[in-house]
């Protein structure tokens, strides 16, 4: 017997999901995948509540970062992006990752859209040209994205920082501003060029933005976030890059290519329409046009979230395109409490995870973390084995091993015709509405508490009844029969409520007990009279051996790699999710001794903490220096919370000069140590030290 329809349908949804797309100029790894999973796991979801829901995705395929990875090989950029796609591609497959199409910015939907979207923003006055002052590389001749300078922080002084934001200090400013700049291609120079670029007035759009922002598309800390941009007034974007660059040229303006940040959010829709031209059923416009009734939802990290929340849904507007139903942001992926390292082996590669582990250990692991909130994920490797191994293989696969081996050997397979708790399976399916809201929510974390409790719950039905138990009294045939049963339908209403994050054990579960495709609406009516098929291990424990393996691999693969990371590289939102990988810190010049000498050192104790509003990296510190308090920003939010600082003593540079910030006057600076991002440490005297001691 077939599982059948068990409650009525509700109203059916068109449903059109994305992900941000992965940089083609690299592999997959740990950190990428937090986003696709949580995608996938809400989109199969959907499909199983009946909803027409599709799954578009892409490959960022244009920059400078990828042409000069190409040259670099001595390769064409299509062959280059060709090749990673597949990669891709093949990583995504291997995560169960279920796109309905994926596709990549280099394609010819995308340009016709990208030059539609372009060419309907200028007639309508949005886009305007100016000249402009940029860095130029002599040696490459070529302009400078503000990634490939480096040179001294002009507010801070610390070296070896980007173009456009201090990693020290929080600050943000114009390349021009660097102290010694060089070119990091060539280590040249950078000299200053005019050259004409096209603008989007983004302030036009700016009474539609704060309405739309307004009304439930986002996330409340997103929101709060983007009232900065209009307390200091939205600006002109930049959407042209010079030649030499891989990309689209600007329809009219020989020379001048579209910045890749102009055309991927466009990969969406181009996506889209690929798939729209392989399937007639599916038409393009009832998805994208300004009174579409289908619902459009993008997830992406929280780093790009002001590209997704007011740059493309003024775009769309001021194109005559439909915005976002919602824009849901996710946090970033640290590994053992610290950001993924390629020393110690957990800057992990979702093949080195794919040679060694099961697949649906990770997706089950991401879904018992996740949340709809932006707040960071932890993947702790000891709880990751003790996690999966307690519950998917101690409780939720247990209940089939429990019962299955006595419905065949005793019953040649035949699951009884009455259950023996049919108030406990009524239980069960009544579970599924509130778990139900729980996915479409994205609170996956409280779906797996749940879930898990019903699994606590046959689990301790099966112990109480004791099946074999039973098997050894005269008479108890019947018996058996029916609490074995009873305890395979509880499994397979638990493994209908595990399908989005376990899909590949689903389809095993569907084939042994002979079913059709469990949905959301199906699992209820119980299999009764009903003949199972031969069961096989549907999941075995992780063994930390298979762990330690791909950790030793990932460490492997650092070795191969080159030792340096390119400038090449993209800043991307899943590159942040995981901190990029640090060079080592050349030793600074050597200094004069008095030089030294003038720094007055002191120990201080923070006696509080506080987050700073509008601020990403600080924190606002009171400091205790013995009889005097000082007020000081420091860039350490990343690696502390306030509570864990306040009453701690540490090391401040006493005697240095106070310095005006957009958010208050900082009276010094504290001491720290670490390559950033959670791997920062403050400098923590020995006991007995007092604030007001000078450190000698």
């Amino acid at each position: 017997m077939q599982p059948t329809t068990h409650k009525t349908s509700q109203k059916r949804r068109q449903i059109l999901v994305t992900s941000a797309l992965p940089y083609a100029n690299g592999p997959i790894h740990l950190g990428h995948l937090v986003e696709y999973i949580q995608t996938d796991i809400w989109s199969r979801f959907q499909k199983m509540r009946g909803h027409d829901c599709l799954y578009v995705c892409a490959d960022d395929a244009h920059g400078t970062p990828i042409m000069l990875r190409a040259q670099n090989e001595g390769i064409k950029p299509e062959e280059l992006i060709n090749r990673i796609s597949h990669e891709h591609q093949a990583d995504f497959a291997g995560f169960h990752i279920g796109f309905d199409n994926y596709h990549s910015t280099h394609s010819p939907e995308n340009r016709e859209l990208a030059e539609l979207i372009y060419r309907r923003l200028r007639d309508n006055g949005h886009i305007h040209s100016r000249s402009i002052t940029q860095a130029y590389d002599p040696e490459k001749q070529m302009f400078l994205p503000d990634r490939f300078i480096k040179g001294g922080c002009p507010k801070c002084g610390a070296e070896d920082q980007y173009g456009d934001s201090c990693e020290v200090c929080g600050a943000t400013y114009s390349p021009t501003d660097l102290k010694n700049p060089v070119s990091a291609l060539s280590g040249a120079t950078p000299i200053e060029r005019e050259s004409e670029h096209y603008f989007f007035r983004l302030a036009d759009f700016e009474g539609m933005l704060q309405y739309w922002i307004k009304s439930d598309h986002l996330q409340s800390e997103i929101s709060h976030k983007l009232n900065e941009w209009f307390e200091s007034g939205l600006q002109d974007w930049d959407i042209s890059r010079d030649a030499p660059y891989f990309g689209f040229e600007i329809p009219d303006a020989p020379g001048k290519f579209f910045y890749v940040w102009l055309d991927a959010p466009i990969g969406y829709m181009a996506s889209f329409k690929h798939l729209c031209d392989q399937h007639e059923e599916l038409n393009f416009d009832d998805y994208w046009k300004q009174d579409s009734k289908a619902e459009l939802y993008h997830f992406i990290g929280k780093d790009i979230a002001y590209f997704h929340t007011l740059f493309w849904p003024a775009m769309l507007t001021g194109s005559g395109f439909r915005t976002p139903s919602a824009v849901y942001c996710h946090g970033f992926l640290t590994v053992n409490g610290l950001k993924m390292s390629k020393s110690r082996g957990t800057f992990i590669m979702a093949r080195s995870y794919l040679d060694h582990l099961n697949p649906e250990y990770l997706r089950y692991y991401f879904a018992a973390k996740l949340s709809d909130g932006i707040d960071d994920i932890d993947l702790n490797l000891e709880d990751f084995q003790q996690r999966v191994n307690a519950d998917l293989v101690g409780k939720v696969v247990n209940i089939a091993s429990r019962c299955v081996g006595f419905i065949h050997k005793r019953f040649a397979g035949r699951l009884e015709g009455e259950l023996s708790e049919p108030q406990l399976h009524r239980e069960f399916v009544a579970a599924g509405e509130a778990i139900a809201a729980l996915y479409e929510k994205r609170q996956y974390n409280q779906a797996m508490r749940q879930i898990m409790a019903l699994a606590d719950k046959a689990n301790q039905y099966i112990d109480e009844k004791k099946p074999w138990v039973l098997a050894k009294e005269d008479g108890k045939d019947a018996e058996v029969q029916a609490v074995c049963s009873t305890g395979l339908n509880l499994f397979m209403i638990l493994t209908a409520y595990l399908k989005p994050v376990l899909p590949a054990m689903a389809k095993q579960v569907e084939a042994f007990l002979h079913i059709a495709p469990l949905t959301w609406n199906n699992y209820g009516v119980p299999l009764i009279g009903h003949t199972i098929g031969p069961f096989s291990p549907l999941m075995t424990r992780v063994e930390p051996d298979k762990v330690e393996a791909m950790l030793n691999a990932s460490k492997a693969d650092l070795q191969a790699q080159t030792p340096a990371k390119s400038a090449a590289s993209k800043a991307t939102a899943s590159e942040t999710a995981t901190g990029k990988a640090l060079a080592a810190d050349p030793i600074s010049p050597p200094i004069a001794y008095e030089d030294f000498a003038k720094l007055d050192l002191r120990i201080v104790r923070i006696h509080k903490a506080e987050h700073v509003e509008g601020a990403d990296k600080l924190l606002q510190l009171t400091l205790d220096l013995g009889g005097e308090t000082r007020n000081v920003f420091a860039g350490i939010k990343s690696a502390y919370s306030p509570e864990q600082l306040e009453g701690r003593l540490t090391v401040m540079v006493a005697n240095l000069a106070p310095r005006k910030m957009r958010f208050g006057l900082s009276e010094g600076m504290v001491l720290a140590a670490g390559p950033g991002g959670k791997e920062l440490f403050i400098l923590g005297p020995d006991e007995g030290a007092e604030p007001g001691m000078r450190v000698k």
